[in-house]
């Protein structure tokens, strides 16, 4: 850690000592109206040198070496252009675009996309980038090089149930948005990315933003949100075949081609996808299906997109972990599913499996009524159904709504099995139990864009409705007492409506200066109704109204350096849990609050990048656990008045040479809760013991997250990588003790590619990912109960371990 950080500060200094050798300057313009295009970008080929336009059209881009460059312009609504320059020639350019003949992909997300001036931490993702990972993991893994991102894996090994934090916030606060509609579950407010296998290889680019970041649709963003978009239509027609191998029996298979433009209007594109998985855990495999196709029409003024993608997940749960005490010696322990016999021995369940299917559906349609007003629709629906089932021994019937079953007698025998009778009658029985859920999401989403060289004003919202079922069955009971088939236990609904608008502007002062600001007022609407899984009523309404303003300047300073300073207000409601699971001779759960500060400093060289970005997030009534249960024992989150994050990012590129390049970033931070106060059960009186902590640290955010990535290119199409991530110490609870912790860990991994074509086919790419070279024996996750029993401290726990040295190869042919 000590020698990558040495390293960040060494690259820093760097640039001090560097200076331009020539500049590249010109102007860019409408090639027909010869009008000024402020906000082109402007970007150097093989450099990390890139800018965007003025108000005035105009750039400027300093190069430290002599030498031919080309030099490439993009701007939405026009074609692409490239130039070449030789520094012994070089004059002031003049480059006219011409306009598309048709709207392209980029304007469905441009609502809700933070732009090259957006005073907020932002980092783009291409899908170069993504499709380079892509070997079956999900997301959450292929972005794991992002600054702040800690990513955990039940299985061990990055296939079925995973997930991230960023900044330490969880999932649950973590915005993600798809063409600019909502993927965040509306009642839980959690992406379950298990539930969208293979979706990276329909990803076009992402971009992440740390903090609260720009306004956008569904759950509030309550410290990140992810924005992706989907693949771009193919200028040629294409079929291309995917197949990667790897450790725990892990294999993908994607099938996918597209039409290319038709009479340059057209298209369409479809993939379907297959992944299983052993896991690293025992019995945590997954068994993963994934659709995908969209069909568009591009005009010169329009563009109407069908986008359908579904996903079918069947994973073996793991989602107990596995006790602290067994990581030295049975790491890949699962006792889901774990029975006893009637001969004593013990037995695993062999379909202790969730099994969940979703499918989406978006239709999107935009029209551009002049080159300065643009408006994007949308519509789309999501349907959710599935189920977890589970064996479980020695439940009571009553707490099923089922009688206990008289007996005249002390035993009854079943099979060889001799079965004793106490108090004359059968009160708890071994079932096999399904929890369903099932769903629907739709709604639609809109957004005006206004733009002039020098203002850019944006009016979106979204409107969208869900209602969901959840309810128990039991499909299989030893005693079935006064149940039938398939009987249904608990049952319950809920009826959520979220409304918001939002105006956006990006005002240009002066040549150096741009203004942000950012306002959104968003309504929830939330019922529950029915009987939760421990048979209480959990009827409930709920009737939220949040004003979240957003305010901030970027100055750039020169042609090299800029910074940026925002103020954001999020606000978000509680989630499904934090009200059922609610104590109810307590205040009900109440909304949380953040006020974030962001503060950064760019740096642009041709061949190094630097990035230095400071936050202050600062919480009002965050929601946590502390211990607290409520009346029938279930863990509560309650509201802490007080509580921050605060950090430093720091993020560097450094193009060495030709053959070299380098890439890292560090993030030093501290997570506090003021005035801890926590909870501990006492099985000897029914009642908790209760400690007052003072200041404590937040749960599972460690003080220190880095990243860093060696490439060595020794000649075009190869590449090797070397890769190391670091996670700092943390802890599970929000205690602060060091009897629960996760240790920090520093894993390394290897990666090549190679690209190369063929008479058969148009381009082939080779892949090989060896992960966690040096077995690292480390875990991601963790969870911990605690309590007193016959005066003395006990506890159960469970730590989701990750897998030592594991590979995985890949091979794509393009046709």
């Amino acid at each position: 850690m000590r020698k990558l950080i040495m390293l960040l500060a060494a690259i820093v200094v760097l640039p001090v000592f560097v200076m331009a050798q020539f500049t590249i300057k010109g102007k860019v313009t409408d090639a027909r109206t010869n009008e000024e295009l402020p906000g082109a970008h402007v970007f150097v080929e093989n450099t990390l040198k890139s800018t965007i336009t003025s108000p005035n059209g105009r750039f400027n881009i300093n190069l430290q070496k002599k030498g031919k460059y080309t030099v490439t312009v993009t701007y939405v609504g026009y074609d692409p252009f490239h130039i070449n320059i030789d520094s012994e020639n070089n004059k002031d350019l003049v480059i006219k675009l011409k306009s598309s003949i048709y709207i392209q992909d980029e304007v469905i997300i441009q609502g809700t996309r933070a732009g090259e001036k957006t005073p907020m931490a932002v980092q783009n993702i291409t899908k170069r980038e993504v499709k380079s990972l892509n070997l079956g993991q999900d997301i959450p893994f292929l972005i794991n090089a992002a600054p702040s991102v800690v990513t955990t894996s039940d299985a061990g090994a990055g296939v079925g149930y995973t997930g991230m934090r960023i900044r330490g916030t969880d999932m649950n606060r973590i915005n993600v948005t798809l063409n600019g509609i909502p993927l965040n579950d509306a009642e839980s407010h959690g992406v379950y990315w298990v539930d969208l296998p293979d979706f990276a290889s329909s990803v076009d680019n992402l971009q992440i933003q740390r903090g609260v970041g720009t306004s956008t649709n569904g759950a509030g963003a309550f410290g990140a949100s992810i924005n992706l978009q989907t693949s771009k239509p193919s200028s040629e027609a294409f079929a291309e075949v995917s197949q990667s191998f790897g450790s725990f029996n892990t294999h993908k298979t994607t099938v996918s081609a597209g039409t290319g433009m038709l009479n340059n209007h057209w298209s369409v594109e479809a993939r379907a996808s297959k992944i299983n998985s052993d896991g690293y855990v025992d019995r945590a495999s997954s068994n993963l299906t994934s659709l995908y196709g969209s069909a568009a029409y591009y005009g010169t003024k329009d563009l109407f997109k069908f986008t359908a993608f579904s996903g079918k997940e069947i994973t073996y749960q793991s989602w107990n972990g596995i006790p602290f005490d067994s990581l030295k010696t049975n790491r890949r322990y699962n006792s889901m599913g774990e029975y006893t016999d009637a001969n004593g021995k013990t037995q695993y369940y062999n379909n202790e499996v969730d099994n969940y299917k979703q499918d989406n559906f978006q239709i999107h349609y935009s029209h551009e009524f002049s080159k300065h007003l643009l408006l994007n629709t949308a519509l789309h629906y999501t349907k959710g159904y599935g189920y977890y089932e589970e064996y479980k021994e020695n439940q009571l019937f009553q707490n099923y709504g089922l009688d206990d079953i008289l007996i005249n007698g002390n035993q009854i025998q079943m099979g060889n099995q001799i079965i004793p009778i106490m108090n004359g009658k059968i009160d708890s029985t071994n079932l096999i139990r399904r929890k369903y859920l099932d769903n629907d999401f739709y709604g639609m989403s809109y957004s005006l864009l206004y733009t002039t060289p020098s203002t850019r004003f944006t009016l979106g919202g979204s409107n969208n409705s869900y209602f969901g079922k959840s309810f128990g069955q039991i499909i299989w009971a030893q005693f079935a007492s006064n149940g039938a088939i398939n009987h249904e236990w608990y049952y319950s609904t809920g009826d959520k409506k979220d409304y918001n608008m939002y105006a956006k502007l990006e005002q240009q002062l002066g040549d150096k200066v741009n203004l942000y600001v950012d306002m959104q007022y968003r309504i929830i609407d939330y019922k529950i109704k029915g009987t939760d899984t421990n048979l209480r009523n959990i009827t409930q309404n709920h009737y939220f109204n949040f004003f979240n303003p957003k305010i901030g300047l970027f100055a750039d300073l020169n042609e090299n350096n800029n910074l940026y300073a925002s103020f954001a207000v999020a606000h978000r409601e509680p989630n499904r849990d934090n009200f059922v699971n609610a104590n109810p001779n307590k205040p009900e759960p109440t909304a949380e609050q953040l006020n974030d500060i962001e503060l950064g400093w760019n740096f642009k060289s041709q061949i190094f990048n630097f990035n230095a970005n400071f936050y202050y997030m600062d919480y009002k009534n965050q929601l946590v656990l502390t211990g607290q249960i409520n009346d029938v024992g279930a863990a509560v989150m309650e509201n802490e008045s007080k509580s921050y994050r605060m950090g430093l990012e720091l993020i560097a590129r450094f193009n060495i040479n030709n053959h070299f390049s380098w890439n890292g970033n560090v993030t030093f931070s501290q997570n506090k809760i003021k005035n801890f106060t926590e909870y501990v059960d006492d099985w000897d009186t029914w009642g908790q013991k209760i400690n007052s902590l003072g200041t404590t640290d937040l749960a599972f955010s460690p003080n220190t997250v880095a990243f860093q990535q060696l490439t060595y290119a020794p000649i075009r199409n190869l590449a090797f990588s070397f890769e190391s991530k670091y996670v700092g110490k943390q802890f599970i609870d929000n205690t602060s003790s060091n009897d629960r912790i996760l240790n920090s860990f520093f894993v390394n991994n290897f990666r090549a590619e190679y690209h190369f074509k063929t008479k058969f086919a148009r381009l082939i790419t080779l892949n090989l990912a060896l992960n966690n070279l040096f077995s690292e024996k480390y875990e991601t996750n963790a969870w911990v109960y605690r309590y007193y029993e016959a005066n003395r401290y006990k506890k159960t726990d469970g730590y989701f371990a990750q897998a030592g040295f594991n590979l995985m190869t890949g091979i794509t042919i393009r046709f």
